[in-house]
């Protein structure tokens, strides 16, 4: 067994994917509108679904935002540097709302960027790249 997917609702869709694509360079990997249900699903992620685990991004068309909820932590992506991720993200037009640096009680280094919809994403440095 293995995780497939995450799944983040999403009031512009193509913001979204901008955000993902553009700003934390993963890639469109297939997107599909369900005519009859009112909704496309759109799949982003570092590599192919048969092997990594991807994010599904859910709009339906007639919802243009939600309530984030209290139950939902965030997605971590493993970086090699977190400053310099964070420089990246904030180039690119992405919002960083904790700035880089050891968490506290601890001393891995991390940050968190915010997608168009306010999902937080935690950046780690890979600790399993060396």
């Amino acid at each position: 067994m293995r995780i497939l997917h995450t799944m983040l609702r999403v009031g512009d869709l193509d913001k979204s994917i901008n955000f993902y694509t553009q700003v934390l360079g993963m890639k469109l990997i297939r997107k599909h509108d369900y005519e009859s249900g009112r909704f496309t699903l759109a799949f982003v992620g570092y590599g192919e679904e048969k092997t990594s685990t991807v994010i599904e991004l859910t709009h339906n068309w007639d919802t243009q935002n939600y309530e984030l909820g209290n139950g939902f932590g965030h997605l971590a992506i493993a970086v090699d540097d977190v400053y310099i991720a964070c420089e990246k993200i904030r180039d690119a037009g992405g919002r960083i709302t904790r700035e880089p640096g050891p968490m506290k009680h601890g001393d891995t280094v991390l940050a968190f960027a915010e997608d168009p919809d306010g999902y937080k994403i935690e950046l780690l440095e890979d600790r399993h790249n060396s």
